[in-house]
């Protein structure tokens, strides 16, 4: 059984700031051609890391911030500024709906500004504590692409940040769209943002033999479900969607593009980096997504899946998936548009959102890219031929986090 007597809640805007676009129409037309978006890293000079690829986003945002604020900003604030603008703009709502008490926001970020902690901490060392920069704090910590969203739109209802690594992004939204289902807010600006491809992220990630080191074919780098996967290949960017009441949303005239009708969350209780054999806190967070909804699993027509071309994670979220879904496992199609764009970590959630907001509106199910080799553990259907027209009613999005944090969103056709 659903829970009765909430609110329903849409979504009515989208800002995709990703490395396959940048744009609700950008991003979609990307994920249907199964553009890549991995390359050389540029951000800084790779040369002493095991990694030298990733998803970066191409193009200058001058556009969007004026480039002498931005110098105020770490880079995961300034993409979730114009994620949201993007957003706004798509929704069609003006500046006075966008403002006030009864507009909230909720923004994730695995990580926060960690270029500003990798540049300070080098001030740190070579020219001691007294040349750390006042907007240090500032700019570094995980709240701030939250904090001035809000103030960029006057938003002064709910408002929090989600902290829960790769599940950030898909935890936002989950905790948003409560908000508007208990009736304390109208609209809420919610998703994820991230910028770690920095020498200390790809380092680390390096060392941990968590990144792909297919440095000689970065195009090819993220294969999720392939039986030659070596990791996952880093991402940035970020992705905004806004969220409204569904009676407002439509009386307004408002272009919908899908309903969030559950949401699951969950730990694994396990380890802070494997996730739990058989995807046991997978399978809490969807069911619980499914429970919240009074969704049958056979209602369910598309996952699309955390996915991030690492060997446990695939095994264990197929596991999980099977024993959520049973033998309607079989007949779902499942993909990771992770291969396509690379692991955002605390923003992917957010843009896979938007990824299955687009496919619900219209019909077309994004691909697996790169799975030419599929690995005989994984039996699913995960669309690896390309784009698949398929019109379905519920969808299914998954995040899993290191720490063992996990979330679900349950998403309907309107």
């Amino acid at each position: 059984m659903g829970i009765t007597g909430l609110k329903r809640v849409v979504i009515t805007g989208l800002g995709p700031v990703t490395p396959i676009g940048m744009g609700a129409a950008a991003y979609a037309e990307a994920q249907r051609a199964g553009k890549n978006g991995i390359g050389p890293i540029t951000h800084f000079d790779p040369a002493d890391t095991a990694s030298k690829i990733a998803g970066e986003v191409k193009g200058s945002l001058d556009e969007f911030i004026d480039p002498r604020e931005a110098r105020k900003l770490d880079r995961y604030v300034q993409l979730a500024l114009v994620a949201a603008e993007l957003a706004a703009k798509d929704s069609g709502l003006t500046a006075e709906e966008l403002s006030g008490e009864r507009v909230g926001t909720v923004i994730g970020s695995g990580i926060g500004g960690i270029k500003t902690f990798e540049d300070q901490s080098a001030v740190l060392h070579e020219r001691g504590a007294g040349r750390i920069s006042p907007m240090f704090i500032p700019m570094m910590i995980a709240n701030m692409a939250t904090g001035h969203v809000a103030m960029k739109f006057g938003a002064r209802g709910p408002s929090s940040t989600v902290v829960t690594a790769c599940a950030s992004g898909t935890g936002a939204i989950g905790d948003a769209a409560r908000y508007i289902q208990l009736d304390l807010a109208d609209v809420m600006i919610a998703g994820g943002t991230e910028a770690a491809v920095t020498r200390i992220a790809v380092g680390g990630f390096s060392n941990m033999k968590a990144l792909s080191t297919r440095n000689d074919s970065p195009e090819t780098a993220s294969r999720p479900f392939s039986a030659s996967r070596d990791g996952f290949v880093l991402g940035e960017g970020a992705g905004i969607v806004i969220l409204e009441e569904y009676e407002k949303a439509r009386a307004r005239g408002a272009t919908i593009y899908a309903e969030i009708v559950g949401y699951g969350t969950s730990a694994d209780a396990y380890h802070i980096t494997m996730p739990a054999p058989e995807g046991r806190g997978a399978q809490v967070a969807m069911r619980m997504a499914l429970n919240t909804a009074g969704v049958n699993p056979e209602q369910v027509g598309y996952i699309n899946a955390h996915g991030t071309s690492t060997h446990f994670n695939d095994l264990h979220e197929t596991q999980g998936i099977k024993h959520v879904f049973g033998d309607h496992a079989k007949k779902l199609a499942v993909s990771s548009t992770k291969s396509m764009t690379g692991h955002l970590l605390g923003a992917a959630g957010a843009i896979e959102a938007i990824a299955v907001a687009q496919a619900l509106r219209d019909g077309i199910l994004p691909p697996t890219i790169n799975l030419t080799d599929p690995d005989p553990e994984l039996d699913l259907d995960y669309i690896p031929e390309g784009a698949r027209e398929k019109q379905v009613e519920y969808v299914l999005s998954n995040s899993f986090a290191f720490g063992g944090q996990n979330a679900a969103l349950l998403f309907k056709r309107v």
